[in-house]
């Protein structure tokens, strides 16, 4: 009879020999990247917040700007390696998914969100879908656009009433809320919309991001003649009456499914401001009902050469694996 040691020493032997192959355990197999353009994978995937990035790939001024597929990239990325109960793809505006029946939430970085409001995202947010707009992608037509982005965003950019001006605004005061969970003050140029159309009252929508902007982001010539973009009597009022503005809001709809719009992100640098990033991952987080770390949805500060990298990625994407 052997005795226990000696067992014990013989097993340990033995795997170290390659006689035993210990099994791989389900969770080893998890740690893997999930592959954030298989989308039958996705679909097929059990017990998992399913959100779907559409991201516009058309340029818009040189390099470093409207880098959205690069964004959509490196959240869908992150996402998947914090939350292991969650599977980002990332799909482009150009092949718009036409079957968002497995969504769980729907997040847009386009040039004008209009391409959203399509038979595919409505089915979705009827059943309660998330939906988040991120920078021009909050922008759609007055009418029918606007009328589907109050329902599903809470809020929206409407020409000739919002503005989109460059300017540097504080956000001192955020408020306590899940999507400001680890974010400290900071301030970050960009072509930061304000004075969004907004659901009556407000009802349902906390702002996130808010500060007064200067009345120089309004050009005096709106006030008699107004700009789709520029500046109108009503934002002009509004500033010089000392109203701060929303260029990031929450929202909760009825029906109880969630919404946010985020005006930032034309300048893909920003995403190198770990107060700027952070607020948009968790973001992410929150309209997908999925839980806020109480230190935000952590990552780590991006260097030139990582935003680089992300822009490249997307390019090689859409030639690659045909995005």
């Amino acid at each position: 009879m052997f005795s226990r040691f000696a067992l014990r020493m013989l097993f340990v032997a033995a795997v170290v020999c390659g006689l035993l192959v210990p099994t791989v355990s389900i969770a080893d197999d998890e740690k893997k990247p999930r592959d954030i353009y298989d989308y039958e994978a996705q679909k097929a995937a059990k017990g998992v917040k399913r959100i779907v990035f559409v991201a516009d790939t058309a340029p818009h001024g040189p390099r470093g700007n409207h880098e959205f597929l690069a964004a959509a990239i490196y959240f869908a990325r992150i996402i998947n390696a914090q939350y292991p109960d969650a599977y980002a793809v990332v799909h482009t505006m150009a092949k718009w998914p036409k079957d968002l029946k497995h969504a769980d939430t729907i997040i847009v970085l386009m040039n004008h969100g209009g391409s959203s409001v399509n038979p595919a995202v409505k089915e979705a947010t009827r059943r309660g879908a998330g939906f988040m707009a991120i920078h021009y992608g909050v922008e759609v037509n007055k009418g029918e656009q606007g009328k589907h982005y109050l329902q599903w965003l809470g809020g929206y950019f409407e020409p000739f009433w919002s503005v989109n001006p460059w300017w540097t605004p504080k956000f001192k005061d955020l408020p306590k809320h899940a999507v400001t969970r680890g974010v400290k003050p900071f301030s970050v140029n960009d072509e930061w919309y304000y004075h969004m159309r907004f659901v009556d009252g407000m009802k349902g929508v906390t702002p996130i991001l808010s500060d007064l902007p200067p009345l120089s982001t309004i050009p005096k010539q709106t006030i008699e003649k107004p700009s789709s973009h520029g500046g109108n009597p009503d934002v002009y009022r509004e500033v010089s009456e000392g109203k701060k503005q929303v260029m990031a809001w929450a929202y909760v709809r009825p029906d109880e499914g969630r919404g946010f719009g985020f005006t930032g992100l034309h300048k893909h640098a920003n995403l190198a401001d770990d107060n700027f990033r952070k607020l948009l991952l968790n973001a992410v987080a929150w309209v997908s009902k999925l839980e806020v770390p109480e230190a935000g949805v952590p990552s780590r500060t991006l260097s030139r050469d990582d935003l680089e990298t992300l822009i490249d990625d997307g390019r090689l994407a859409v030639k690659k694996r045909g995005i």
